[in-house]
């Protein structure tokens, strides 16, 4: 280090001290984002969230777009909401944020489509959300603008820019409030291979945006051709996705990604996913399952699961050094699933520290086990 530089440093630890500060503390806090999802009121209520989780965004899903505004059509929303409340008052530090969207929800490229329909949308869920103190701020997840969405979603080839402006709208009726998006990586999805920065104006969104979610899952999916991991964690050379998409499609590759499309790693919050991806595969070739062709998909909905799947006599985990992530086998029925624990949880987390993201966040808090296993591997 230069003397010049030693100076400095000695200077800031020493007006960091008279303010009485750490050097640490000029750094923003560390995200530890969780999606809720309200079909878990009953089984997994918001009110036994405890107070002390290490949680600072609860991002509540999902609103919805009906005749082009803001409907919350959970019937439980209202006690949700009043939970909500209580948690925040318990815990003053947490930000709650509605969650506009989801896979398979509609309505976005219609009201994103003119000036006058991004006021009403805007509007609308401005005077359903933000009059009670319930919500934070709003948390956008148009899934998708152009292509790659439900082939029964309606979308244009002006939804790229048009989202970019409904951003820009929300931004100004929502003052200091957050505005934050669910956007996604790299993947095969209804239209084949599927390119963000098609659908996306990243670098222009990150700088309207608090920050931007990174969907760093769902890369393997029912649009896969073969049996594959849902989170790889860096790219797998004898995965059989084209090259092309290869080198994108996993969680270290999805960051350089956005960061090659102009979005700061300051702006990234990494997403990691607390569920399970199923495959009936048609023959177990030499990696247990992995890679195969499969007849059908299926969805492990939570880590219990995923170790009730463990334990039961059948079953087989493995774990893939270049994916970082575990699989279970069972040889006997063939079948394959991807899931995560606490182990791949933690090097994603260590990941995001190292390349000076913003933060985790998972989807979703209510597929955790009871003692939050992958939310405290996440959050560590």
């Amino acid at each position: 280090m230069s003397l010049l530089r030693k100076g400095l440093a000695a200077a800031l630890a020493v007006l960091s001290v008279s303010l009485g500060v750490g050097v640490a503390d000029a750094s923003p806090p560390r995200i530890v984002g969780a999606y809720y999802g309200n079909w878990y009121s009953e089984s997994k209520p918001i009110s036994s969230i405890p107070t002390n989780t290490p949680i600072t965004h609860l991002f509540y899903a999902f609103a919805l777009i009906e005749n082009g505004k803001c409907v919350m059509p959970a019937p439980t929303a209202a006690r949700d909401f009043a939970d909500i409340r209580a948690l925040k008052k318990r815990k003053p530090s947490l930000k709650a944020v509605i969650s506009l969207g989801g896979w398979g929800a509609g309505g976005f490229s219609d009201a994103a489509f003119s000036v006058e329909s991004r006021k009403t949308l805007v509007q609308s869920c401005v005077d359903l959300f933000f009059q009670d103190g319930t919500f934070d701020g709003i948390d956008l997840d148009w899934e998708f603008p152009v292509y790659g969405g439900p082939t029964e979603i309606e979308d244009r080839p002006e939804d790229r820019r048009n989202m970019t402006l409904l951003t820009r709208e929300f931004r100004h009726a929502l003052g200091k409030r957050l505005l934050t998006a669910a956007l996604p990586t790299g993947r095969l999805q209804t239209d084949g291979s599927y390119d963000p920065a098609k659908s996306f104006e990243l670098r222009e969104l990150s700088q309207i945006m608090d920050f931007i979610n990174v969907m760093t899952y769902d890369m393997g999916t029912g649009f896969s051709p073969v049996a594959t991991f849902n989170a790889p964690f860096r790219e797998v050379y004898n995965d059989p996705m084209p090259a092309a998409d290869r080198k994108w499609n996993n969680v270290a590759g999805a960051i350089n990604y956005y960061e090659r499309h102009g979005v700061s790693p300051r702006k990234m919050v990494l997403g990691t996913p607390f569920y399970g991806r199923g495959f009936n595969v048609k023959t177990e070739g030499p990696q247990h399952g992995l890679y195969q062709p499969y007849d059908s998909a299926f969805w492990v909905d939570g880590y219990e699961d995923a170790l009730k799947l463990k334990a039961t006599p059948g079953w087989q985990e493995y774990w893939h050094p270049v994916a970082q992530s575990p699989w279970l086998y069972n040889a006997a029925e063939k079948k394959f699933v991807s899931y995560e624990n606490p182990r791949s949880i933690g090097i994603r987390a260590d990941f995001a520290r190292s390349r000076g993201l913003l933060g985790t966040f998972m989807w979703e808090l209510g597929s955790d086990d009871a003692q939050y296993s992958l939310l405290k591997a996440m959050s560590r």
